[in-house]
């Protein structure tokens, strides 16, 4: 495993990690250096993946204490929705459509709140576009989802992702920078319709993008 692994790759090995050790509700999980050096990725990257599933309410964290299993019956929507998804034959498109709700759901959270839409990390995405450092999709659609407060709406985009083939797999090319910076400005113009707009834009161009290249 490197450091380039997929997020939701890392999400999923602290899970399989979590069934394999049979670690109960209640029940201490592995410092951030211990599950650094068990998954072989960065701290910063476990990080992430830890702050991701706290805000799915699969962990909670204690100061001072560690980081600890929550109860999982709590959460019995996630195992409903991923036995449905699983199970039910419905097409690509209809699993694109209900990702995109959410997505644009977000979206619209975001624009309607000053403080979301003038954060820093909207011009550190921008920094990173015009410095032509590397960029994954996944990260900017996934902070999207987490600045939006909506935890029920994070849990099914988390569904949604991983049984829709992960849609935002790959970095940023220069040629949708245009439309990422247009969607990065609108957010901060607050302007909701904009950025929706071209939000939409930039999913119809990932979609002829993948087709092309698996043609």
């Amino acid at each position: 495993m490197n450091q380039s692994k997929r997020y939701l790759d890392i999400v999923r090995d602290i899970r399989d990690m979590i069934r394999h050790e049979k670690i109960r509700p209640g029940d201490r999980l592995p410092s951030e250096r211990e599950l650094a050096e068990t998954l072989q990725v960065g701290r910063s990257t476990i990080r992430e993946a830890l702050r991701s599933l706290e805000l799915l309410g699969l962990i909670e964290t204690r100061r001072g204490e560690g980081t600890f299993l929550a109860d999982h019956r709590n959460h019995k929507l996630v195992e409903v929705l991923s036995t449905f998804i699983l199970q039910d034959r419905q097409s690509v498109e209809d699993v694109r459509e209900t990702r995109l709700i959410h997505e644009l759901s977000a979206i619209q959270s975001i624009c309607q709140s000053a403080a979301k839409s003038h954060m820093e990390i909207w011009e550190s995405f921008r920094q990173r576009l015009g410095d032509e450092a590397e960029l994954r999709r996944e990260d900017f659609v996934r902070e999207l989802m987490v600045l939006s407060g909506n935890r029920l709406s994070l849990k099914i985009w988390f569904l949604l992702q991983q049984y829709s083939g992960n849609p935002y797999e790959g970095t940023v090319q220069e040629s949708e920078k245009e439309l990422l910076n247009h969607i990065l400005a609108a957010i901060e113009q607050q302007d909701a319709d904009q950025a929706a707009k071209g939000f939409k834009s930039w999913n119809e161009w990932l979609i002829k993008e993948r087709m092309r290249n698996d043609s």
